[in-house]
């Protein structure tokens, strides 16, 4: 089993769209198409590859819960790189800012960025493949 892909209601389509193909520049966009979802006619657009996607709807309105509480809501979701180093350059020309790095291990690296929407995105980068190093939490 395996994570084929998320849902998310953003506020801006084309600013959110630009984050995530700085992030995942092999993905494309899938597919799209319009909706009316309670009332609300929306956009909605599928970012990804073969086997997994992101899914984003826009009219989206207020604020995404604050990351800084323990309000109920997602914190974070993360993806695995190959490359983090590269990942990060990608991200901050297309002006995108680090918000924290992770904590320091001896098998990993890990990254945090938030999108237009205050998601938080974290990337991964592990240097071993023994399940037992990367899994280890110091």
């Amino acid at each position: 089993m395996q994570l084929e892909h998320l849902n998310l209601v953003v506020k801006d389509m084309q600013q959110t769209l630009a984050f995530y193909q700085a992030a995942f520049p092999h993905w494309q966009v899938r597919g799209e198409g319009k909706q009316t979802w309670y009332g609300v006619e929306r956009h909605w657009l599928h970012f990804g590859d073969d086997d997994q996607y992101l899914t984003f709807n826009d009219q989206g309105y207020g604020e995404n819960r604050p990351l800084e509480g323990n309000q109920i809501g997602m914190a974070h979701f993360a993806y695995i790189t190959a490359d983090l180093d590269g990942l990060i350059t990608r991200m901050l020309n297309a002006g995108f800012q680090i918000h924290h790095e992770g904590a320091q291990s001896s098998h990993r690296r890990n990254v945090y960025f938030r999108d237009p929407n205050n998601f938080e995105v974290e990337f991964v980068e592990y240097s071993s493949d023994l399940p037992e190093e990367r899994n280890r939490y110091e």
